[in-house]
């Protein structure tokens, strides 16, 4: 027996010790089964779950969310408490007010800055069609510029045809010759006759509203911020909606960049609150108040993820219970390319697109997509920016572009 008891005591104190460790175990396995999948945060939504049921990254306090199918009955706002509405902008002070350009030297900044900035699309045709002999290698090679540049196919056919013709016609070629009709198709393209007037003109009882809309990354709630410096260097009454409630700290970026310039942001204390409820005190709230304009923040998403895009229309049709939603502008960053302009289509068929704005438009190869979104989708390129600076954002002006990367 005593020679038994050396070898039993180790294990019997192995026992000890794994009979402790085993409600902790279990405790442990039952957190991980219960504790919700860490969600990705470009997909702040698992489009499987539900038709779009929120995928917290740690566990909130049961809500009602309202349907995307229940909006056209009555909206319930259960939860609305969380949501900050300012009556006024007191209490901003902490932030100096700044002066925001006006409209007018913006447009002339833009344009000084897109003339020297090194693009391809106007200094190579003007090379090409400067040429002493213009033949078919050349023709290829004006065609091939023009696709770089993402023009698209379509209206580069449509372009080299026009150019075909009046050189032939034309016949002796010096460089003002080529330049004056080089800018003449371009501003076709451009189409200088789409109305690129953002309807941000305050109705006889209501704000105007517009929402700013995007995939993730190009800068929307920047361009929020910027568009909002516009308004106010125009003596427009402004609030903004932040119902980006997905991005950590999107609602205190936009509140700074309002902050900058006097205006109030309406926003959510809650982590992932539904960003239709933040959307709709906003707008309620600039009714309220009598503003002149309320725009809406929203969350980035992809434009193949289904559930993202179902919540985004379901932020739209919520903000009509109050009020028309007058400008929806979809955020696009130029140097993406054809791929922008997938994004473009997808978006115009959940929320009916009415101006874009280009952001990163330095002048660079990717200046063509101008004119392929706009063909495509029948949209105007409303605004465009060329910088990160506060006031590098301006209205789109055809001629001022064409003229500028024609230098």
């Amino acid at each position: 027996m005593n020679d038994i008891l050396p070898i039993l005591l180790p294990i019997l104190a192995a026992l000890v010790v794994l009979g402790a460790l085993i409600p902790v175990l279990m405790k442990t396995r039952k957190n991980i089964t219960n504790y919700p999948g860490k969600r990705d945060e470009n997909d702040p939504v698992r489009p499987g779950a539900g038709g779009g049921t929120l995928v917290e990254d740690r566990p909130a306090p049961p809500r009602e969310r309202v349907s995307p199918d229940a909006v056209d009955g009555a909206v319930d706002l259960e939860g609305l408490e969380t949501v900050e509405v300012p009556d006024n902008v007191a209490g901003l002070e902490t932030v100096p007010v700044e002066t925001p350009l006006p409209v007018a030297g913006r447009l002339v900044r833009l344009r000084e800055r897109l003339v020297k900035s090194n693009n391809i699309l106007g200094k190579g045709l003007l090379a090409l069609l400067s040429a002493d002999k213009i033949d078919e290698n050349v023709w290829d090679e004006v065609e091939e510029t023009l696709l770089l540049a993402d023009l698209g196919t379509e209206p580069t056919l449509q372009l080299v045809d026009a150019l075909r013709e009046r050189v032939k016609v034309l016949g002796t070629r010096s460089p003002e010759q080529v330049k004056a009709l080089l800018r003449e198709e371009l501003i076709k393209l451009v189409d200088p006759t789409m109305d690129r007037t953002l309807r941000v003109e305050r109705h006889a009882d209501k704000p105007a509203v517009v929402l700013v809309v995007g995939v993730n990354g190009v800068g929307k709630t920047t361009t929020v911020g910027k568009l909002a410096r516009v308004l106010v260097a125009e003596d427009k009454d402004v609030l903004l909606g932040a119902a980006d409630t997905f991005r950590a700290a999107a609602a205190e970026q936009l509140a700074t960049w309002g902050q900058r310039v006097g205006v109030a942001t309406v926003k959510s204390d809650v982590d992932g609150a539904d960003p239709a409820s933040v959307a709709y005190e906003a707008v309620k709230a600039g009714i309220d108040q009598e503003v002149d304009v309320v725009m809406i923040d929203t969350a980035g998403r992809l434009q193949n993820k289904t559930g993202l895009m179902d919540e985004l229309g379901k932020v739209k049709r919520v903000i009509e219970k109050l009020a028309e939603v007058d400008e929806v502008l979809l955020v696009l960053d130029a140097t993406t390319g054809q791929n922008g302009l997938n994004q473009a289509r997808v978006f115009a068929e959940v929320v009916n697109i009415t101006g874009i704005v280009l952001t990163k438009l330095d002048g660079t190869a990717k200046g063509g997509i101008v004119v392929a979104i706009q063909k495509s989708l029948g949209v105007p390129v409303k605004l465009i920016g060329l910088g990160e600076g506060a006031d590098d954002l301006a209205p789109f002006d055809a001629e001022s572009f064409v003229d500028a990367i024609l230098n």
